[in-house]
């Protein structure tokens, strides 16, 4: 049964909607609101309300530059009504989403909440994973560099040695 109330919303579209802002992965209020089943402004008054809850690096309000380079990435004309707000959008980062839970309590809100923990959860460990394969590649290139390295200098020898190799064609008869 707590599976069935965790899995509320697909890993796929929580991922999608997390972003690259200011060298953190966040998620936006408009996604987070629409995920939680919550109208913006609700969810923004809920934060107002415990602002305590939400220092500057669980929470921060995007610039007009950062809003409009967002909605450029995204490639669509309006980044779902980004276009024409009155109120720049606030992003969360992953402490700012936990932090959520707490204020907008509903056992949707709980639920979409583990699932974003999760998802934050994932991509650290596919980051992670990702870091140890370029690491690995890096020294297998350095190995196979080495060995590829004699080859090719024996190669060189025989190209730089001057002499043309002599190619006899047709048959020798021997007297």
């Amino acid at each position: 049964m707590e599976e069935k109330i965790t899995n509320i919303v697909p890993y796929e579209q929580i991922e999608g909607r997390i972003y690259l802002l200011r060298g953190k992965k966040v998620m936006l209020d408009r996604d987070l609101a629409r995920l939680y089943g919550v109208e913006t402004k609700v969810l923004n008054q809920a934060v107002r309300r415990n602002l305590e809850r939400f220092p500057s690096d669980f929470m921060f309000v995007l610039s007009e530059v950062e809003t409009k380079i967002l909605r450029s990435q995204i490639v669509t004309s309006r980044l779902d009504n980004y276009g024409g707000v009155r109120y720049l959008p606030t992003a969360f980062t992953e402490q700012g989403v936990a932090m959520l839970s707490g204020v907008l309590n509903s056992q949707r809100a709980i639920a979409v909440n583990i699932q974003i923990i999760r998802t934050f959860a994932k991509l650290r460990e596919m980051i992670q994973e990702n870091d140890y394969l370029r690491r690995k590649l890096e020294v297998l290139e350095k190995d196979y560099d080495e060995k590829f390295a004699i080859v090719f200098d024996a190669i060189r020898r025989l190209l730089d040695s001057g002499e043309e190799p002599v190619v006899e064609i047709g048959f020798k008869i021997e007297n």
